[in-house]
């Protein structure tokens, strides 16, 4: 017999349409059925959830995360990749890609290994893939990077590290300036990888360059690359006017200060911006000594920093972020699902399966208030975590 879950009372953000009043029915794993406005009795072997008038919405996903709850990518165990897939759902993350950082090629190896292996739970966040970021970079923009690592793109390197991923590398972050002849950025396009600019001093008319060649993405809008000059207006400004890139962002109001969120959300908009944490393994842990890629971090109370003060990835939550969003002007919730549900899975070319809500599609979903404070995350038809 199927297990079947039944959502009543909630306005659904469908793909199609908002339903006020409606209810929804998950059969095993999938969204079985969306009723508009109309109260359809739930069959009598489904547990119910009775809404209350929130909104049903789709699970988040987060595209760049290194780490959570004492775990990192990089430790190349099952056990992290659990302890990340468990915590994620109190913050609304239904999936997410499993992100590496510049280190050793053995390193590095055995963290793509650890992901080729690894089966997602029922009842967790899925781990849809890789983002390799690094370590194809540029030195002076390397953040919190290790230089000692950084190196030169490498299709040969490459193809060795997407047979150790079993081909799960689904974006790499890379600097477009050190693919001269933009054969590498053509590789990876080409086999369907998802080719992401970032740590790259680069400026505007080698961003057109990099998109000619098959960029589609910006990594953390802002962080770790060329800003807005009057003469040239830089990756940033790329990210403005191109329209073929969706960009990263880290809205955590450390990142990018909330009126430059405000800005960036004006110029790119819902329809192109992918919300993200860039989380490390401080997330949800107390302030204290921790580690980045084999480097000293200092976690304070609301950021991570190395010890020259360069930002260390972050300790942002996927719902606090969007929460953060939400504040700016003619931000709604309706496109908080777009930067944070289906413009990722757009991205990742998963939106066959998730990103929104509709019939046939993975029950991955968020039943939030207004506030987007969660209340249940169900993940794949399973409820993974519930709020007060």
């Amino acid at each position: 017999m199927k297990k079947l879950l039944y959502i009543r009372n909630v306005t659904i953000y469908s793909e199609s349409e908002d339903v006020i009043n409606g209810s929804l029915l998950i059969a095993d794993n999938t969204i079985k059925a969306i009723h508009n406005n109309t109260e359809v009795p739930p069959p009598s072997n489904a547990e119910v959830i009775d809404g209350r008038g929130l909104n049903l919405i789709p699970g988040f996903i987060d595209g760049h995360i290194h780490g959570a709850a004492g775990a990192d990518v990089m430790d190349a165990t099952e056990e992290a990749l659990d302890t990340m897939a468990e915590v994620l759902p109190a913050e609304g993350t239904t999936s997410f890609l499993a992100t590496t950082i510049t280190q050793s090629p053995e390193n590095i190896e055995n963290a793509l290994t650890n992901v080729a292996d690894y089966e997602s739970r029922q009842g967790q966040a899925e781990v849809l893939g890789v983002h390799l970021e690094g370590p194809f970079i540029e030195e002076s923009k390397k953040g919190a990077q290790p230089l000692e690592y950084i190196t030169k793109p490498d299709i040969e390197k490459f193809q060795k590290w997407q047979d150790f991923s079993g081909g799960k590398i689904k974006t790499i972050t890379l600097a477009p300036e050190h693919d001269v002849d933009g054969s590498f950025i053509n590789y990876l396009y080409a086999s369907g990888v998802n080719v992401s600019a970032g740590h790259t001093g680069t400026g505007f008319e080698g961003m057109k360059k990099a998109v000619s060649h098959g960029v589609r993405q910006v990594t953390h809008i802002c962080n770790a690359m060329s800003g807005i000059h009057h003469r040239d207006i830089g990756v940033v400004g790329a990210a403005f006017r191109l329209e073929q890139l969706r960009a990263e962002l880290i809205a955590d109001g450390i990142h990018v200060a909330p009126e430059m969120l405000q800005l960036i959300y004006l110029n790119v908009g819902s329809e192109r911006l992918i919300l993200i944490t860039d989380a490390m393994r401080a997330k949800c842990l107390q302030a204290g000594d921790y580690e980045l890629g084999g480097q000293p971090v200092n976690v304070l109370e609301d950021r991570a920093v190395l010890e020259d003060g360069t930002l260390a990835g972050s300790i942002l939550k996927m719902n606090e972020g969007a929460r953060q969003m939400l504040r700016l002007k003619d931000v709604s919730i309706k496109n908080i699902v777009k930067m944070a549900s289906e413009n990722p899975a757009k991205q990742l070319n998963v939106f066959n399966t998730k990103g929104s809500i509709k019939e046939g599609k993975d029950a991955d979903l968020l039943l939030v208030d207004d506030d987007l404070n969660i209340k249940y995350t169900i993940c794949r038809g399973v409820i993974a975590y519930e709020g007060v």
